[in-house]
């Protein structure tokens, strides 16, 4: 089979080390809306420490995959695992302290709050909450805007700074697999790179797996994997240095 023919019926998952189980995985996931089939056999799994790319067209499924990994959806059949643990059952909080943290498309950051404010309710997320949390000084390594601006409110920043604080503030939850919706809609291109350069060092530098939905072509290209949906479907698959032009006419053209 061709993983990158997107007319395949089929794709592979991405390899991962037979020893260490995947920080996600998705086996024969089906979800319905009512009696419509929107989610269709979904296999899919992310390796300790790597980025995989989810790309498609708007309406195939993305973002409702996304909702069914973050327990705001349920799925009529099939498994999630985290790290091995079954996730399944479990509940948007629950997710979130076994180390699923999320990035929301359109950033969703809370504008009444101050920057600090912000980061400090991303502390919620962690698995242990124990003793007064601090925010640590990898988020200001990385956005070093942030730290110039902790006083001012979310909604008086850019869009491209906003959606470092959106990253920012997941990041504080500690999370072991990092869930980005589209971080690059309606930002500049400079921010953009600058967004990119600081996902690849969250990688290199924590181990943090990461799952991106994202229709920009140099950021998909970051990733080490990419999954292709079509029709609530999983129709390609495979390394993102091989991603042919094909796929990206079938999945990313305008």
């Amino acid at each position: 089979m061709n993983s990158t023919s997107p007319k395949a019926e089929h794709a592979m998952q991405m390899p991962n080390d037979l020893e260490t189980p995947p920080m996600l995985g998705i086996s024969g996931l089906n979800f319905y809306y009512g009696e419509s089939h929107i989610l269709r056999g979904i296999d899919m799994t992310v390796a300790p420490g790597k980025m995989v790319c989810l790309i498609g067209r708007n309406g195939v499924g993305k973002t409702t995959l996304l909702k069914n990994i973050l327990g705001l959806l349920k799925p009529r059949t099939g498994t999630l695992t985290m790290d091995g643990n079954p996730m399944t059952r479990k509940t948007p909080d629950q997710r979130a302290r076994m180390g699923v943290g999320y990035v929301p498309q359109g950033r969703e950051i809370i504008p009444g709050l101050t920057v600090k404010e912000n980061l400090i309710l991303g502390l919620e997320a962690r698995p242990n909450k124990r003793g007064k949390a601090k925010i640590p000084d990898l988020v200001f390594e990385l956005f070093p805007v942030l730290n110039t601006m902790l006083e001012r409110m979310g909604g008086d920043l850019s869009g491209g700074q906003q959606q470092q604080l959106a990253i920012a503030r997941a990041l504080v939850g500690e999370p072991r697999l990092l869930v980005l919706d589209e971080p690059t809609e309606g930002i500049q291109p400079s921010i953009i790179l600058e967004i990119e350069a600081a996902v690849r060092q969250i990688i290199e530098t924590t181990g943090i797996s990461v799952l991106l939905v994202e229709q920009h072509l140099h950021f998909v290209r970051q990733a080490d994997w990419y999954y292709a949906m079509q029709k609530g479907g999983i129709v390609a698959s495979g390394p993102t240095d091989e991603l042919s032009n094909e796929v990206i006419q079938e999945f990313l053209a305008v």
